[in-house]
């Protein structure tokens, strides 16, 4: 659920000097993982502050990186030592450049800068095709870590985070029952697990200019990596891009090549209604931190409450 790198490497809202949550400290830790003395960090420029993290860029000796540093409430929420089992197990499969380096105890990254990166644009066909044909070549090579992201666990471990509050959503108990009671089918349907990228939503798909003059394609930001049924990452995609029904539907033909039989379609669907409780209740614990995201978190609760009611619509004979 991170937007970090999207303007991290394009360098879009990009602000000028070093940011206040950027100190001297951090800087030490970055310059002594780069084997080079702090002086030497230079040319730091804020970028627009992410959903999870924080990240600058700056250049030293002679070459241009990104930085990661964690934000807000986010060692709650990331196991740094399972993200970097995550980047040993993609590492040098050409997914994304492998970390310059990555500090599994403070969390902090540095990654090289790509020149003249773009986002996915989620309204382009053609850059569907490209990244659905991404995620299927990770899903195929059925890679594995020692950790799993269990969904409904993490709905119940990010409610706990809000230490007694209610949920700002008035019928927040009748949606949350209606997904846990998805739980069912979701396992009945659920097929072979395996590393999944989670936050493979379109911010974090990548193109760049490659050497032959076209278009290289990295996916980044691999936080909540883990074993996991690889459908979850086109609910993701789906919810993060806010699409409607017709448009997730048509990303499922993308990705499935138009064969994608009816029982899966609506485990995908169950899929969206839970991603979307979990990651309003992650905006919940973040709101509370201080750090809003307004339509965004009430259209997550939305896709939450409403696939709710499309799947039941189909359990009556009539969801389409």
């Amino acid at each position: 659920m991170t937007k970090d790198m999207t303007r991290d490497m394009t360098g879009e809202r990009r602000e000028s000097g070093a940011p206040g949550w950027l100190t001297p400290e951090a800087v030490a830790v970055i310059a002594e993982e780069l084997g080079a003395r702090p002086e030497e960090i230079g040319g730091v420029s804020a970028l627009s502050r992410g959903m999870t993290n924080h990240s600058f860029l700056f250049s030293c000796r002679g070459r241009k990186y990104i930085a990661r540093v964690p934000g807000e409430g986010t060692a709650r929420l990331i196991n740094r030592r399972q993200e970097a089992e995550v980047y040993r197990a993609i590492a040098g499969r050409g997914f994304c450049d492998d970390p310059v380096c990555i500090d599994p105890e403070n969390g902090y990254k540095v990654t090289p800068f790509l020149e003249g990166a773009r986002t996915c644009n989620p309204s382009d066909p053609q850059d569907l095709r490209r990244c659905m044909a991404a995620l299927r070549r990770l899903h195929d090579m059925r890679l594995t870590v020692g950790h799993s992201f269990d969904i409904f666990e993490r709905i119940e471990f990010y409610e706990t985070l809000w230490d007694g509050a209610p949920s700002l959503h008035e019928d927040y108990r009748e949606t949350k029952a209606g997904v846990l009671a998805l739980r069912g089918y979701i396992d009945a349907c659920a097929g072979e697990r395996c590393l999944a990228h989670i936050d493979a939503v379109p911010d974090n798909f990548l193109f760049f200019p490659d050497q032959s003059g076209g278009e290289g394609l990295h996916l980044i930001d691999w936080e909540y990596a883990g074993m996991q049924d690889p459908h979850v990452d086109i609910a993701m995609f789906c919810i993060y891009s806010l699409y409607d029904r017709r448009q997730a539907d048509g990303l499922i033909d993308i990705y499935f090549g138009g064969r994608c039989d009816e029982r899966t379609r609506i485990k995908i669907y169950c899929y969206i209604a839970a991603c979307g409780l979990l990651w309003s209740n992650w905006c919940e614990y973040k709101k509370n931190l201080g750090v809003e995201f307004g339509e965004y978190e009430m259209r997550q609760y939305r896709f939450a409450r409403d696939y709710c009611e499309i799947v039941r619509r189909h359990g009556e004979g009539d969801a389409r």
